[in-house]
């Protein structure tokens, strides 16, 4: 049996929707799936406005500007994510401070947070790692107490909640993820939840989105024509894609009950080998979190026992994959200043993670086949 790491996963009225839209003409970033989709959204989650975007990459790019960072400031984020959370500050001058996670969650430490916190730091970059929410009741309190904003890095969060609060509502601006390799998808792209009313953030998103200019207020009918307001670009996704997605975002709810199926599948039949030398850790979920069930990781004590697992598996037929590279020991952290042994908990957690395979269509057959191959790669190991 072949298992692929991700399979996508199709509801059924794709394709109609996107039949929908080119009937209707419409194929540029201001379609009628877009908006439907930002509504859907808003509603949902109870989000204040929402805007789509490309990528969540651009949606961290955009965060980044309407917060105004400047060169000379600095905002705190964990080491263990994509690359396009440290990118999105450095495109405006600014720099990454990266803090330590916790091993318990994988989420950043609120401890390590406030010890990082200096006069230059304008903002905080949560990142939720797997689905499951940060501590953002203590990282609120930071931002508060320290007159910080809160960029919420959801891209693999969508519809899960923390305290039953949505995550990417918590903070002043929220960044999702609708990547092909994501819950819900459309190939590329994303979304920006501005929830806070802080100096027009909304007006500022809507210019930025537009390339600068005024266009959405004019589309509404507020504006006799449109003008060049302000530095923006072209983050309007298709409407096609939007069609695409909200065809995933209707099943959004039993999506995730499906995925819920597979993570306590291999949580109950892997939990036993924890404590037995080889598995050090299993995904779990903290207090508080109710999450969408994005992954499931397992922990080996280290790089060469994990990197062994997952060539056995491979021989097997089942990819499995491991992630984050530390940003702070990448080339680019280094040009920063940072270093190897900056942040031992990201390290020794990158070095020893393995993620299984985990798609939405995942049969009782292929979950069982991945299961019993983990038992026999564990006595081998």
């Amino acid at each position: 049996m072949l298992i692929p790491f991700n399979k996508i996963y199709y509801t059924g009225n794709e394709l109609r929707y996107i039949e929908d839209a080119l009937e209707k003409g419409q194929l540029t970033g201001d379609g009628e799936y877009s908006g439907i989709v930002c509504s859907f959204l808003e509603k949902k989650f109870g989000i204040n406005k929402v805007l789509v975007t490309t990528t969540a990459t651009h949606a961290l790019e955009m965060a980044a500007m309407l917060i105004g960072l400047r060169p000379g400031d600095e905002v705190i984020m964990p080491s263990f994510t994509f690359p396009s959370t440290a990118n999105a500050v450095l495109l405006q001058g600014a720099r990454p401070v990266f803090a330590e996670i916790r091993e318990e969650t994988l989420n950043i430490d609120p401890l390590d947070i406030e010890r990082k916190i200096s006069q230059k730091t304008r903002a905080i970059i949560p990142v939720h790692y797997a689905g499951n929410g940060c501590e953002l009741e203590r990282v609120i309190e930071l931002a508060d107490q320290y007159n910080l904003l809160v960029i919420e890095d959801a891209a693999q969060a969508v519809n899960a909640r923390y305290r039953n609060k949505y995550l990417g509502t918590w903070g002043d601006i929220g960044c999702y993820s609708f990547h092909g390799t994501k819950n819900y998808i459309c190939g590329e792209g994303g979304a920006i939840a501005i929830n806070s009313q802080h100096n027009g953030l909304l007006e500022q998103a809507e210019i930025i989105s537009e390339k600068g200019t005024d266009r959405t207020r004019f589309l509404r009918g507020e504006r006799e024509k449109y003008s060049w307001m302000a530095p923006g670009s072209s983050y309007l996704p298709s409407n096609l894609l939007m069609a695409f997605l909200y065809a995933q975002l209707e099943q959004l709810d039993d999506i995730k009950s499906r995925r819920k199926i597979i993570f306590n599948y291999y949580s109950e039949h892997l939990q036993s080998y924890l404590g037995q030398g080889i598995i050090k850790g299993i995904s779990r979920i903290p207090s508080g979190c109710d999450p969408n069930y994005h992954l499931f990781y397992l922990l080996f004590p280290n790089e060469r026992v994990r990197d062994k697992a997952r060539a056995l598996l491979k021989e097997k037929g089942i990819s499995a994959l491991f992630h984050y590279q530390p940003l702070h020991s990448a080339p680019m952290g280094r040009k920063l200043g940072y270093q190897a042994g900056d942040l031992p908990i990201t390290e020794g957690i990158s070095s020893s993670i393995l993620r299984l395979p985990f798609y939405t269509g995942m049969t009782a057959a292929e979950m069982e086949y991945v299961v019993e191959q983990i038992r026999k790669v564990i006595k081998e190991l």
